[in-house]
């Protein structure tokens, strides 16, 4: 009898353990298989690379000879290996953008490769990409304008036939196509067959866009189709590389088309959203989405880079970063070194999971199911999750990280497969035996990550404050990332403010003035200073911890502008060039070249040069290309000191510096004589001069 008592009394806690449990019931919309391995991918390549590439320009009118399409060294297997190296799970190639000209032999044109001299017209570019996407295990994906400003019959019925031949032939020539990409770019100006004239077409009925994907879907079942309104994917709202801290998957598709003018709500989604319609963040590693030599100077740094990543896939976006390949027919190494840096930035920032295998205690438990135990969210497992009771208000995990660790990475998932459900959650941490709370959030759907201050604490608590039912969490993690040690900016303004900003506010930063190098035994940067008078300063980022440094950054300056003044201007806008920020700037306009900058230095110098930086921004306007520079003591009589030509300074509009005899002057004038737009605009980022 004591036998038998004593099986029945450890039998019945395993029952009571494993008893049936109705699982969750889906909430609101949900993804389809194809959606959740779209997901999954998380960041992948965008190439533009096309007719535009060769003429200097983004978007081309369709006028254009196929004969300028020549690239010399075309690779497609060092764009697919350079995205491999750098984590990306995919390529979509811009197989034809809006001026019409296509990289594949298109039977239905012959505004394409087969008339360029490239592979002596027998090229197609994109089954060397989709081969090359094969070698390296990599999804192929294509973008097809919808717009064509080279064919005679865009805007009638007859062009939608002509789509959709060329888009059969990109879904049936090129096996599997995991993303098809159409943008909002519709009607305008164009060539049109030799037409020259403005077409528009009603966005929400031309294209009959229910039929076309409806022919996408029998050939290609598995892709996911992007534009504003999906159905697979949508875009963003921006070009800049994010999307909204609260971002629902989730969209009133119905509402939204390609072209839709209230785009900055695709930044958030619709929490009463009707379809599974999640973001994808499209953003180019430098300003242009094709190449121009003029930006090799402008490929985003890391901490911006990073700053996407997290912005876009720590947000529960995907991340779509573009590449503009080069006339050569390469992804540039500048960009190709800025992406590595990425990759290995984030490889270090995750490679330490401190949460995996923790043990968890939750507030509550569905049904007291071992099947939804708290556990889940530490074991690894994609497919198992912890849920509640339903309906609940409140919920919460607590973590138990054994003893007191450093973490600056917090990464949380929703299991996706049953909706998109928490509306608000916090984070708080146990320190010194104390709950204290560290973020106050929004969404998290497919991931969510939060950069922290780097704590220590001994137990972290998410509590879901508020669900549209019971929280379906799959995964916690975290993680503490190192340090990003980039060079320090350096700046000073007209009022001679001394600034250097780091990357990341852990680190220390140390600084010299009289341009010797810097270490840990020179200055400590702890906030802004009047740096009076010529100095060459220099700076280093060190972490305190590990003892590891930056490059050193170094900035060049000479007299405080202060006192400076443009002579005959009112706008007070035009303080802009003398300001120390890089990317501000003021336009000078007259009818006609020549155009005459005439400055007061507030005193005599005794200068020998001028330094001139042109617009730096990305549709940059009167680039000063020839030019003449006067001096004077009285602003009356002047003696010209330096003439000539800015060498290159389209493809390289970087800081220009001229010098000469040294002369004594109050007074400068920079003569713009022309510039590399052929207008009458004169532009200045900064303007500065070189004393003796």
């Amino acid at each position: 009898m004591k036998m038998k008592f004593l099986f029945v009394w450890l039998i019945v806690p395993v029952l009571f353990s494993c008893k049936q449990v109705a699982p969750p019931a889906a909430v609101g919309p949900i993804p389809s298989e194809s959606q959740l391995k779209w997901h999954e991918m998380e960041e992948y390549a965008f190439v533009h690379f096309s007719m535009n590439t060769f003429t200097d320009i983004e978007w081309g009118y369709g006028d254009k000879s196929p004969e300028l399409f020549n690239p010399t060294e075309l690779d497609c297997n060092q764009w697919a290996r350079v995205c491999k190296e750098a984590g990306l799970k995919g390529i979509i190639i811009t197989a034809k953008h809006h001026d019409g000209f296509c990289l594949w032999p298109s039977k239905y044109t012959e505004y394409s490769v087969k008339n360029s001299p490239w592979r002596d017209g027998k090229g197609d570019l994109l089954r060397e990409l989709s081969d090359a996407c094969k070698e390296y295990g990599l999804k192929f994906g294509v973008y097809l304008s919808p717009w064509d400003r080279n064919h005679a019959d865009y805007g009638r019925p007859e062009y939608i036939t002509y789509f959709r031949n060329q888009l059969r032939e990109l879904l049936t020539n090129y096996g599997d196509i995991f993303e098809i990409w159409f943008d909002g770019a519709n009607g305008g100006s164009g060539y049109y067959g030799g037409a020259n004239e403005n077409r528009n077409v009603d966005r929400k009925t031309y294209y009959d866009w229910e039929n076309t994907y409806k022919m996408v879907r029998e050939l290609q079942p598995n892709a996911i189709l992007f534009s504003d309104a999906g159905p697979g994917c949508r875009w963003c709202g921006n070009e800049e590389g994010w999307v909204g801290k609260t971002n629902w998957n989730i969209l009133r598709r119905d509402e939204v088309w390609p072209g839709f003018p209230d785009y900055k709500e695709l930044q958030y989604g619709h929490e009463d959203g009707t379809h599974w319609v999640p973001a994808e963040v499209d953003v180019s590693i430098r300003p242009g989405w094709f190449y121009h030599k003029s930006e090799d100077h402008k490929v985003k740094t890391l901490p911006h880079l990073l700053d996407i990543y997290y912005h876009s896939v720590g947000r529960g976006a995907t991340l779509l970063m573009n590449f503009p390949v080069d006339p050569r027919g390469l992804i540039h190494e500048k960009d190709v070194e800025q992406i590595l840096k990425m990759s290995n930035a984030l490889k270090a920032d995750f490679a330490l999971n401190l949460a995996k295998g923790k043990e968890v205690e939750a507030s509550n438990v569905r049904g007291n199911s071992r099947k939804y135990k708290a556990s889940n969210v530490t074991d690894g497992e994609k497919e198992t999750y912890w849920s509640t009771d339903d309906p609940i208000s409140q919920a919460s995990l607590t973590i138990d990280l054994e003893k007191p660790t450093e973490f600056n990475r917090f990464l949380i998932q929703e299991y996706i497969r049953l909706g998109q459900r928490v509306q608000e959650f916090t984070l708080d941490v146990m320190v010194d035996g104390k709950w204290q709370t560290l973020a106050q959030e929004t969404t998290i759907g497919y991931k969510r990550i939060l950069r922290l201050p780097t704590t220590t604490a001994s137990k972290i608590r998410v509590t879901i404050k508020k669900s549209k039912a019971a929280p379906l969490i799959t995964n916690v993690e975290l993680y503490k990332a190192p340090k990003v040690l980039t060079a320090p900016v350096i700046k000073r303004d007209r009022e001679g403010i001394l600034k250097i900003e780091s990357a990341d506010n852990e680190v220390d930063v140390f600084f010299t003035t009289d341009g010797s190098e810097p270490d840990n035994n020179s200055n400590r940067y702890t906030e802004s200073f009047i740096l009076a008078g010529k100095a060459e300063v220099k700076a280093i980022a060190l972490d305190p911890v590990s003892g590891k440094r930056s490059p050193v950054s170094s900035e060049t300056f000479d007299v405080v502008k202060k006192s400076w003044k443009i002579v005959g201007v009112e706008d007070e806008n035009a303080n802009r060039i003398f300001d120390g920020e890089p990317m501000t700037v003021w336009h000078q306009s007259s009818k006609q070249m020549p155009i005459d900058l005439l400055v007061d230095l507030g005193q005599t110098h005794l200068i020998r040069g001028f330094k001139y930086l042109p617009d730096q921004n990305r549709w940059s306007n009167g680039i000063i290309f020839n030019y003449q520079f006067f001096a004077s003591t009285n602003g009356q009589s002047w003696e010209l000191v330096s003439e000539g030509e800015f060498s290159n300074i389209k493809n390289s509009p970087i800081w220009q510096t001229k010098l000469f005899d040294p002369i004594k002057a109050r007074f400068v004038k920079f003569r713009a004589l022309d510039n590399t737009s052929n207008n009458s605009v004169a532009g200045y980022a900064e303007l500065d001069i070189i004393t003796e």
